[in-house]
């Protein structure tokens, strides 16, 4: 398949994929069934017809509101539906030569957007979706890159690194600075990804952290004993590694060599 029409694929079914993630946004935090009943109004209940769930171009011909009771509609919808679509073109074009490694990275892809939203709106990162993500991210390994070996090595250090950070932070200032959910994902994004790049979306994610954390605490927004939804940034950064992580660590490498 050449490239055009396999990322204009990916961005249309990105979209449509973006907003069932929506859903699963909304409910699976609250343990309701993301299949039924279908897709209907936060405010007023009203189930939501065929042509005002079309992607973006509903919630721009409904002028964000709803259709039965004009409540206004969350633009994360749209902003969800069109990240999805934007992140699924980017793998595309990176994996382009590699079927198999692309439908692995468009899994991974999936669930961190799915997280990045339950973590920002409720900080829950739902078991149902880190559990058997690392299962999957193992059973990927068999066929694809980094291997057996590399991916339950990377979920094992995911975990054990992340539950040490836990662990250490409590004793240390008496607060729970993650969750165990943070510790399942990190093992999750391992699974995926190897244990090289566990490194990586560490150091990544405590970057971000960090500086978002030190600004929000400058400007008072958050204090030293609030917690920040960690997820977020290890979706972020998982994303990042999954498409140039390789060459990160080969140009971090790189500088030390003789």
């Amino acid at each position: 398949m050449s490239l055009l029409p396999l990322l204009a694929g990916l961005a249309v079914f990105g979209l449509m994929l973006g907003s069932f993630f929506n859903v699963c946004i909304a409910r699976l935090p609250a343990g309701e069934s993301i299949v039924s009943p279908g897709s209907r109004c936060p405010s007023c209940r009203t189930p939501i017809t065929w042509y005002d769930n079309v992607p973006v171009v509903s919630y721009i011909l409904l002028g964000a509101k709803c259709r039965a009771c004009r409540a206004p509609i969350s633009l994360r919808y749209p902003a969800v539906e069109i990240v999805t679509a934007i992140a699924f073109v980017l793998q595309g074009w990176m994996f382009v030569g590699d079927p198999l490694l692309l439908v692995q990275r468009l899994v991974l892809t999936s669930i961190l957007i799915i997280l990045f939203g339950t973590d920002l709106d409720t900080q829950r990162l739902p078991n149902v979706l880190t559990l058997p993500g690392i299962a999957v991210g193992l059973a990927f390994s068999l066929f694809v890159p980094p291997g057996l070996v590399d991916s339950a090595i990377g979920a094992a250090l995911g975990a054990g690194l992340l539950w040490m950070v836990r662990w250490g932070w409590k004793r240390a200032t008496g607060v729970e600075g993650m969750g165990l959910g943070d510790v399942k994902m990190l093992a999750m994004i391992g699974a995926f990804l190897g244990w090289r790049q566990v490194w990586l979306v560490l150091f990544l994610s405590s970057l971000a952290g960090a500086l978002i954390g030190g600004v929000l605490m400058a400007t008072r927004a958050k204090s030293f004993q609030s917690r920040l939804p960690f997820g977020t940034f290890l979706a972020l950064a998982a994303y990042v590694a999954s498409l140039t992580g390789d060459a990160i660590i080969r140009w971090y490498l790189s500088l030390y060599a003789s």
